[in-house]
């Protein structure tokens, strides 16, 4: 008779006194996601999307866009996405829990996160409050966007986001995203 596989489980504290080694370790209820470091593709689709945001949003003091940041509800769940963008009001302190309002996660999908993103991270964002998810698929060369769990459409030509609370409305031109990338 076979035994049963025991699943570790961490806390956010644990969590944050792994060492750096190029990975990404996230927690969704407990449980250690751990994905390699992003491919040249992957960042250079990645900085397209900053680049917009940074230029509508961060540059002209209208929120904050952020390449390493957290949506953080310890002691269970810290997820990182690809891009966070956050209203303009600068949390109570430098941890990413103190962070009142998240107005959008993106994540670009790869071969090692397209089912964690997928299958768990979107609703997971949704749930712990972010307005708004991106899974941003290379392969397809689509973004998906939820608004709430289970709900998401597919746009393959342009995005128009408007930001929460401030009206500012944002296109994205999606086939410029994966300019030369097969």
């Amino acid at each position: 008779m076979g035994m049963a596989a025991t699943i570790p489980y961490y806390t956010v504290d644990e969590l944050e006194r792994f060492k750096p080694d190029g990975n990404r370790y996230e927690l969704l209820d407990r449980v250690l996601l751990v994905t390699p470091p992003p491919s040249f593709s992957h960042e250079l689709v990645v900085s397209r999307i900053v680049s917009i945001l940074l230029n509508a949003i961060q540059a002209p003091g209208h929120g904050f866009v952020f390449t390493h940041g957290a949506v953080s509800c310890p002691p269970k769940t810290q997820l990182e996405p690809d891009i966070l963008v956050l209203p303009p009001v600068m949390p109570a302190s430098d941890k990413w829990q103190d962070v009142g309002k998240h107005w959008l996660a993106v994540e670009v999908l790869s071969r090692s996160s397209h089912i964690y993103d997928r299958e768990f991270k979107r609703d997971a964002y949704l749930a712990l409050g972010v307005n708004e998810v991106w899974l941003v698929d290379r392969v397809e060369r689509c973004v998906e966007i939820a608004r709430q769990p289970g709900a998401r459409e597919t746009v393959r030509d342009t995005i128009i986001w408007r930001a929460p609370t401030i009206g500012l409305q944002i296109e994205v031109d999606v086939p410029a995203l994966f300019l030369g990338i097969d």
